[in-house]
């Protein structure tokens, strides 16, 4: 379903441990907004929910609704390190148009 390259997973596990709240995992979800109508969303998540799909990476769960999930099929979340700042990275192949910010499609 979604894939985490291994800088994304370092990253996650990175803040993880320096969080002061406990987190079960990473909750990543999608919402209406943005400037291409769908926007991604993601951050620590202390549990799952009753509706969520775990996804298990390098040991670290990942946590997405059911609403989410059609949207994120085949999604690789990368977290890039550069010049003009450092993030993550989504690469969706259903997305039909991604807004030049990265952080949202249709």
């Amino acid at each position: 379903m979604i894939n985490l390259t291994d800088s994304a997973v370092n990253a996650i596990k990175s803040a993880i441990s320096s969080s002061t709240r406990p987190s079960g995992g990473l909750r990543v979800m999608i919402e209406a907004g943005g400037c291409s109508g769908f926007k991604y969303k993601m951050g620590l998540a202390e549990e799952r929910k009753p509706d969520d799909t775990v996804i298990e990476c390098d040991g670290l769960k990942v946590f997405v609704d059911s609403k989410s999930c059609d949207h994120l099929v085949g999604t690789t979340i990368d977290f890039v390190v550069a010049l003009e700042g450092s993030g993550f990275t989504f690469h969706n192949p259903n997305a039909t148009a991604n807004c030049s910010c990265g952080k949202s499609f249709c």
